[in-house]
């Protein structure tokens, strides 16, 4: 089913994009004076408060994933670039989700997790050698084109079992996939993401039947042995649903790394040599950048019945946003909220990956890879400093995760 897609760009009226890459002012506005707001243009409510989003990211009885608007531009209008309804996870409810997420999860097993990790390490050791080898002392590095996007791209296409030498492709297909819609060029884009669509599936179908036959250790081979009741995944399936665990896998993962330096340069700038004397200090330094610079999660959903749970009289087919983000910043559950903080004692209680049946598979990948990158790079490099003439606002692109960096340079020293 082709869903409406909703454009949000109303809702939040940025006047820049650098205030909607980091709408902290406008989460502190609506936190404070409009915690459950109507919008009236799109027709839709949004919430949030901590408690509020995740009574609609849990309660699938009265809040739904089945709803027929969204504002997530994921995919493609044609059959290559649709996930098939009989294996799409996100958009329908337990109990008949239950049975899908557990075909899916044969793959992020923590089993799976365990033998990843080396893997991931030799990625994140070679593309730090890369950056090592080509930079001299005080010199400067593009850290998003040197690291942050090639690592979960290489990371992936290796997980997946293809290629790695084409992981540029497969980030080109994930950037247009994931593109979201504009109303001025929505047709332009639809043509776009058809084609992407069409040459991902062409590229990728040979590959699931080459596997189906001499299976290995990795995702396609994993889903391909994935069974539940007898139910197994064709190799359509797989195909098609293989574009969203891409996306999730590539787009997000590589917009958390680039905001992970940025805010290394710019949040603060002590944290770079206390988590170098400090290794161990990384995974709580990843939580606290997931929480507070991973700034525009969200989910929406459908009204299934009428109802005053949010203290509002909300009526069935109302379309609910719930802003994670946004309740990453709520003062009931973090202290000081507005502030950057590692040690933070409540920072694993972000919300970022979601709560309830929906929560993000790919979380502990995404996890992995973070701190991985991280601690290598700091191990490799002894300081960074911000280079003077950066603009913030000419180095954004539009992407499905928000406005993400396209280009980060940076000093850095051995």
């Amino acid at each position: 089913m082709n869903k409406e897609t909703i454009s949000l760009k109303d809702v939040q009226e940025f006047k820049s994009s650098s205030e909607e890459f980091f709408p902290l002012d406008w989460y502190k506005e609506m936190l404070t004076n409009n915690p459950i707001h109507f919008h009236e243009e799109t027709n839709t409510w949004h919430v949030f408060k901590y408690e509020d989003v995740k009574q609609v990211l849990t309660n699938y009885e009265f809040f739904s994933s089945e709803g027929d608007r969204t504002s997530i531009s994921v995919g493609a209008n044609n059959e290559e670039g649709t996930v098939p309804d009989s294996v799409n996870v996100n958009s329908v409810d337990p109990p008949r989700h239950r049975k899908k997420r557990t075909l899916f999860s044969a793959a992020f097993t923590p089993r799976s997790l365990q033998g990843w990790e080396p893997r991931i390490q030799r990625i994140a050791n070679e593309l730090v050698e890369n950056i090592a080898e080509d930079s001299k002392e005080n010199s400067t590095v593009d850290i998003v084109q040197a690291l942050a996007a090639p690592f979960p791209s290489m990371v992936i296409a290796d997980l997946f079992g293809v290629p790695i030498k084409d992981q540029a492709q497969f980030k080109h297909w994930v950037d247009v996939l994931f593109q979201p819609y504009d109303k001025e060029n929505q047709k332009e884009i639809d043509l776009k993401k058809q084609a992407a669509a069409k040459e991902y599936y062409q590229y990728l179908y040979p590959i699931v039947v080459e596997k189906r036959a001499n299976p290995s250790e990795d995702i396609i081979s994993d889903l391909i042995k994935a069974e539940v009741d007898g139910e197994k995944f064709s190799d359509d399936e797989i195909v098609r649903v293989s574009m969203a665990l891409l996306g999730a896998g590539v787009e997000t993962t590589s917009h958390a790394l680039a905001n992970t330096f940025y805010s290394l340069l710019y949040d603060d700038q002590s944290l770079y040599e206390e988590l170098r004397n400090d290794l161990d200090l990384a995974p709580k330094a990843v939580e606290e950048m997931l929480r507070y610079r991973f700034q525009i999660s969200k989910r929406d959903r459908t009204v299934k019945e009428d109802n005053n749970l949010l203290g509002k009289e909300l009526k069935k087919g109302d379309v609910v946003f719930a802003w994670m983000s946004a309740a990453n910043m709520d003062e009931a559950v973090f202290e000081d909220p507005f502030t950057f903080n590692i040690h933070r004692p409540t920072n694993k209680k972000h919300l970022t990956f979601g709560k309830g049946p929906h929560f993000c598979m790919g979380a502990p990948l995404a996890r992995l890879e973070l701190t991985t990158a991280l601690k290598t790079f700091i191990q490799k490099f002894s300081r960074i400093e911000p280079v003077e003439s950066f603009d913030l606002e000419s180095n954004l692109t539009d992407s499905a995760p928000g406005k993400s960096l396209r280009h980060l340079p940076m000093k850095v020293y051995r």
